[in-house]
C-alpha cells in the first residue's frame, strides 16, 4: 500500500482534497470516483528523508489520533443522530466538543466533506489511519439499512470491549515484565560491579577458593569483558527478527510458534478467537454481507494462521459452504467455537451466537491471564531469589573458610 495526496471536485462542483491509501494511481483514481469525487492531480506521497525522519515520527505521535477519542466520538454521535439531528450539524456539535487537536481536525475534514456530498462512510474512508475498514463498513450498512444511530452505538460498544480487554490484559502484565526488567538490572550490576571489587580481597587471602567462588568470579570477568557483544549481538538478533517478523512467510511462521508455546499459546489462540467472534457477530449484526465481514475479519484477528483459515474459508463460502465447515476443517479454531457458529448458522441465531461466544472467551482470556500471572509473579520472586542468594553465598564463602582457619 502506498499513500497518494490528491485534488479534485465533487459531483456539485466544490473543490476538495485528501489522502488515500491504495496499490497505485490508478487504484487510488477508481476508489475516489466511487466516492463521486473526480480527481483533478493526484501523487504518492515521497519517501521520507533520513534527515527528517525523526521530526515527521514525532509530528505523527504528536497528530495522531487516540482509540479512546474514536470510541467517544462515536458514542456521543450515536446520540446525536438518534435524536434526530442532521448528521453535519452532529458533526459541528462533536468539533466543539472535542478537546483533542488531531481529532477536532478529522471530524472538520470528515464534516466538510458530507456538507460537500459525499456519504458520511465515504467522508471517513478518507481518513484510513483514524477509521478502520470495520469502522466504514459498518457506517456504510447502518446509512443504507437507515439504522446510522444503532450501528454507532454498536460500533462503541464494539471499540469499548476491545480497549477494555486489551487494558485489562496489559494491566495483568505489567507487574511481571516490570519484576523482570528489575531482576535482570539487578543481577547485571552485581556481576559487574560488585563481584569485580570482591576479586581483590579473594586474591589477598592467598587461598584456593571454593568452586561456586571461581565460576562466578569467572562469569563476572567475561561479561565485564564482552558486555557490549552481547549488547551489540541483542540488539543485530532484534532488527534481524523485527524485519522477519514483517514478512508474511516469517508472520505466519511467528504466530504458529506461539501458539504452540505451552499456556501462552493458550491465552494467544483465545484472545484470537474472541476477537474473530467479537467483530464477525458486531459485522453480521449490523447488516455487512458475510463475504465482506469475513475479509473484515481476516484484517482484525491478528493471527497470520487464523488469517489463512479464515482465507480458505470466504472462497468455500463463495461457493455455497457453510462457515462452520471450514473453520472445522482447518483445526485451528476450537471445537466449541466451530460448534456454535454451526448452530447459529442452522437456527438463524448466528449473531447472537457469536456475542455469546465472545462473551465466553473474552472472560476465559481475562481468567487465564489472572490465573498466569498470579504463578509467574511468586514463581520470578523465588528464581531471583535463588540466583541473587547464589551470588551472595558464593561471595561469603571464602571468608567463612578464612573465620574458620583462624580458629
Amino acid at each position: 500500500m502506498a499513500l497518494y495526496t490528491w485534488s479534485g471536485f465533487t459531483e456539485k462542483g466544490k473543490v476538495t482534497q485528501g489522502m488515500i491509501d491504495a496499490t497505485s494511481t490508478r487504484e487510488a483514481k477508481l476508489k475516489l470516483r466511487s466516492q463521486g469525487i473526480f480527481v483533478s492531480s493526484i501523487a504518492e506521497e515521497a519517501a521520507t528523508p533520513a534527515s527528517s525522519v525523526k521530526d515527521i515520527s514525532l509530528k505523527r505521535f504528536l497528530g495522531r489520533v487516540k482509540l479512546e477519542d474514536v470510541t467517544v466520538m462515536t458514542r456521543q454521535l450515536s446520540t446525536l443522530v438518534g435524536a434526530s439531528i442532521p448528521l453535519v450539524e452532529s458533526l459541528s456539535a462533536l468539533y466543539e466538543q472535542t478537546d483533542s487537536p488531531a481529532m477536532k481536525k478529522t471530524v472538520a475534514q470528515v464534516r466538510d466533506a458530507v456538507n460537500e456530498g459525499l456519504s458520511f462512510a465515504d467522508a471517513l474512508s478518507q481518513h484510513r489511519r483514524v477509521f478502520s475498514d470495520l469502522y466504514v463498513n459498518m457506517v456504510r450498512s447502518g446509512e443504507a439499512s437507515g439504522a446510522l444511530d444503532v450501528v454507532l452505538l454498536r460500533l462503541a460498544e464494539f471499540l469499548e470491549g476491545q480497549h477494555r480487554l486489551r487494558s485489562k490484559v496489559g494491566a495483568a502484565l505489567i507487574y511481571p515484565m516490570v519484576l523482570f526488567a528489575v531482576s535482570v538490572v539487578v543481577l547485571f550490576y552485581l556481576l559487574t560491579s560488585v563481584v569485580p571489587k570482591m576479586v581483590g580481597m579473594f586474591e589477598s587471602m592467598e587461598q584456593v577458593l571454593p568452586l561456586p567462588t571461581r565460576i562466578l568470579i569467572s562469569v563476572s570477568g567475561f561479561l565485564g569483558m564482552t558486555w557490549w557483544a552481547f549488547a551489540a549481538v541483542a540488539v543485530i538478533a532484534v532488527i534481524f527478527f523485527t524485519k522477519w517478523r514483517k514478512t508474511a512467510h516469517g508472520a505466519a511462521k511467528f504466530d504458529r510458534f506461539r501458539m504452540g508455546i505451552p499456556v501462552y499459546g493458550a491465552i494467544y489462540r483465545k484472545i484470537s478467537v474472541a476477537r474473530f467472534a467479537r467483530t464477525l457477530g458486531t459485522l453480521l449484526s449490523s447488516g455487512v454481507p458475510i463475504i465482506e465481514s469475513l475479509k473484515i475479519v481476516k484484517t482484525v484477528v491478528q493471527n497470520k494462521v487464523m488469517e489463512a483459515c479464515i482465507e480458505d474459508s470466504i472462497g468455500e463460502v463463495m461457493e455455497g459452504s457453510s462457515i462452520a465447515a471450514p473453520l472445522k476443517k482447518s483445526g485451528v479454531f476450537p471445537p466449541i467455537i466451530v460448534h456454535m457458529i454451526s448452530t447459529g448458522e442452522k437456527s438463524g441465531t448466528l449473531e447472537e451466537m457469536l456475542a455469546k461466544a465472545a462473551d465466553a472467551y473474552e472472560e476465559d482470556v481475562e481468567t487465564s491471564v489472572a490465573g498466569l500471572t498470579s504463578i509467574l509473579e511468586p514463581v520470578m520472586i523465588v528464581v531471583m531469589g535463588l540466583i541473587v542468594g547464589s551470588i551472595v553465598l558464593a561471595i561469603l564463602l571464602p571468608m567463612l573458610e578464612m573465620s574458620t582457619i583462624v580458629r
